[in-house]
C-alpha cells in the first residue's frame, strides 16, 4: 500500500473519529441538558399533594419563579450566620447551677470517652460570664450584653437544643450550609434560588455580604457555591462600600448601548451552542451575561444606604463608605425589599477561645455583641415595621456551641477566658413568618452539657426552612451521580412542627 494511500485512509480515520466524538459530546450533552430540562419541566403537583414535584420551568429562564408544593409562609430568607460560634451560656442558656459550681473540676462523666479540639487535662467549669435577667412578656432569659436584641425578645423563637457532629469550624459550616461536612454540595442559598427562582430579575436571587475587612469564614466560597447544582443558583458575594460586584461596570471608553450590542452577539452564539449540545451551563452562561447588564443599574441602587433617612442611619449603627455588619443589616433590608430570595450575611470573630487572638469570652465576645446586637434588632424591627417580617424568615446563629469548661490548652489556663468548641448543643434563634414568637424550643442539662429535650439536627433546621418556603424537603431535589440528591442529605429529617405558628 502507497503512502499517499495510508495518508488518505488515516485522514478519512481521523475525520470520522473526530466526528463520532462530536456526537458523542452532544449526546452526553443533550442528555446532562434533558435531565435538566425534565427536572425543570415535570408536570404541577395536583393542589394539597405533597408528594409530586412541582416545578414547570423554561430552561431559558433559569430564574423564574416557580409555584410552591406547599402553601408557603415566607418568600425570602436572611441568614445572619455569627462565624466561630457564639457561647450560648454566656447569651441565651442560663445555667444557675453552672455559676454555682464554676472554677470547680470537670466531673468526670463530662469528659470520659469525649473529643475536644483543645481541652487537655482536667479543666475547671466555666459559668455565665455575664448577667442574665428575663426579659419581654415571654421571660426569655438573656445575657446584658444583648440590651437591643432584648427589646425584640418577644418576636424569637430561641432554639436551644441545636446539635451537630462537628466540632471543627470548616465542616461544621459546610454542613450548617450545605446539609454535607464535606466539599462539593450545593449550599442552602443555592437549594432555594433553584426552587424559588429570583423575584426581582435585576438582581441575583442569592447574594452573600461579609464584613469583618472581608473574612470569609473557614469554609470558604462553597458556603455559598451551588455544588452540582447550575451555577447560575451560586451566591453572589456583593460589598456594603464602593462597587457591589467588582468590574461590573463597563470598561473606560464603552457605552451601555455597546455592551448591549457585544452582550447580544455572545447570547445569539450561545443560544446557538445550547441548541445544539443542551449543556445547562450555556443557560447559565446567558443568564449571568444578562444578569451583570441588569445590576449595573439596580444593585447599586440596592446598596446605596446614603438614600437612608438620617433615623435610620443611626437606628442601625449604620455609616455609608464603611464595611460593617451594621451597613450589611441594612443592606440585606433593602435587598429584602427588592424581592432577593436569599441574603447571606456573615460576621466573623465569634471563636472565643482563651488565645490573643481570639480573646476569649470575657473580650472578644463582647466585641462581637456591640459590633452586632444593634443592628440585628434594628433589621428586625425595621423589617417588622415594614411589613416584611411577616414574610422573611430571619435566622441568626453560628455552627456548633460553646463547652461549659474552661478552655485549658496544654493543662494550662489560657491569658483570656476561652471555651472550647461544643457540637453537643448550641442555640440559634429564628423570627418571621409561620414562626411561634416568644418562645423558647428545647433544654439542655443543668451543666448545659447535654440536650435533655426536644434536640434539633442540621437537617431538621434545614427541612424546617424548605416548608415555610412552600417545598417538601424529600422531593426537592436534584438528579446527580445516580441519585436524587437533597438538602437533607440521605438521612431521615423531620419538620420542627412545634414551633411553627
Amino acid at each position: 500500500m502507497s503512502d499517499r494511500k495510508n495518508d488518505d485512509l488515516m485522514a478519512d480515520y481521523l475525520q470520522v473519529e473526530a466526528q463520532t466524538r462530536r456526537q458523542f459530546v452532544g449526546w452526553g450533552a443533550g442528555g446532562l441538558g434533558a435531565l435538566f430540562m425534565n427536572s425543570a419541566m415535570a408536570a404541577p403537583a395536583p393542589h394539597g399533594d405533597p408528594t409530586a414535584l412541582n416545578f414547570v420551568r423554561d430552561p431559558s429562564t433559569p430564574l423564574s419563579v416557580l409555584p410552591p408544593q406547599f402553601r408557603a409562609k415566607v418568600k425570602r430568607v436572611i441568614y445572619l450566620h455569627m462565624g466561630g460560634s457564639p457561647s450560648q451560656l454566656d447569651l441565651f442558656d442560663y445555667k444557675p447551677i453552672l455559676k454555682r459550681f464554676h472554677g470547680q473540676e470537670c466531673p468526670q462523666s463530662l469528659l470520659a470517652g469525649k473529643r475536644f479540639a483543645f481541652i487537655q487535662g482536667v479543666p475547671k467549669l466555666l459559668g455565665p460570664m455575664f448577667p442574665f435577667h428575663q426579659a419581654g412578656k415571654s421571660g426569655a432569659w438573656i445575657s446584658d450584653r444583648l440590651p437591643h436584641l432584648e427589646k425584640q425578645v418577644d418576636d424569637l423563637c430561641i432554639i436551644k437544643s441545636m446539635k451537630t457532629d462537628q466540632f471543627n469550624h470548616a465542616p461544621a459550616q459546610l454542613l450548617v450550609h450545605t446539609g454535607d461536612a464535606r466539599l462539593g454540595h450545593a449550599s442552602l442559598g443555592s437549594w432555594i434560588t433553584y426552587g424559588l427562582g429570583s423575584e426581582n430579575q435585576n438582581l441575583p436571587g442569592f447574594i452573600v455580604l461579609i464584613s469583618n475587612g472581608g473574612t470569609t469564614a473557614n469554609a470558604g466560597k462553597p458556603l455559598w457555591g451551588s455544588g452540582y447544582l447550575p451555577s447560575v443558583y451560586q451566591g453572589v458575594p456583593c460589598r456594603s462600600a464602593g462597587e457591589p460586584v467588582l468590574y461590573l461596570q463597563n470598561p473606560q471608553g464603552v457605552t451601555r448601548p455597546e455592551r448591549r450590542q457585544v452582550l447580544d452577539a455572545v447570547d445569539e452564539i450561545n443560544r446557538h451552542a445550547y441548541k445544539e449540545f443542551g449543556n445547562p451551563e450555556t443557560v447559565t452562561r446567558i443568564a449571568q451575561y444578562e444578569m451583570a447588564f441588569r445590576m449595573q443599574m439596580e444593585a447599586s441602587d440596592a446598596m446605596d444606604i446614603k438614600k437612608e433617612p438620617a433615623k435610620v442611619l443611626e437606628r442601625y449603627g449604620a455609616e455609608p463608605g464603611k464595611t460593617s455588619y451594621a451597613n450589611n443589616c441594612l443592606v440585606a433590608r433593602r435587598l429584602a425589599e427588592r424581592g432577593v430570595r436569599f441574603i447571606q450575611l456573615y460576621h466573623w470573630g465569634w471563636d472565643s477561645h482563651g488565645t490573643p487572638v481570639d480573646e476569649g469570652v470575657n473580650v472578644g465576645l463582647v466585641k462581637r455583641c456591640k459590633e452586632t446586637d444593634q443592628p440585628t434588632a434594628a433589621l428586625l424591627a425595621d423589617l417588622k415595621q415594614r411589613g416584611l417580617l411577616e414574610d422573611t424568615l430571619v435566622i441568626w446563629g453560628g455552627e456548633f456551641g460553646r463547652t461549659p469548661m474552661w478552655e485549658n490548652r496544654g493543662g494550662q489556663e489560657m491569658e483570656f477566658i476561652g471555651r472550647d468548641h461544643h457540637p453537643g448543643c448550641f442555640t440559634l434563634f429564628m423570627a418571621g413568618g409561620g414562626i411561634k414568637h416568644g418562645i423558647s424550643h428545647g433544654e439542655t442539662d443543668d451543666l448545659g452539657y447535654s440536650i435533655t429535650r426536644n434536640p434539633v439536627e442540621v437537617r431538621d433546621l434545614h427541612a424546617t426552612m424548605l416548608y415555610l418556603l412552600g417545598f417538601d424537603y424529600r422531593k426537592l431535589n436534584y438528579p446527580y451521580q445516580g441519585l436524587d440528591q437533597k438538602l437533607t442529605g440521605v438521612k431521615s429529617a423531620r419538620i420542627v412542627s412545634e414551633i411553627l405558628a
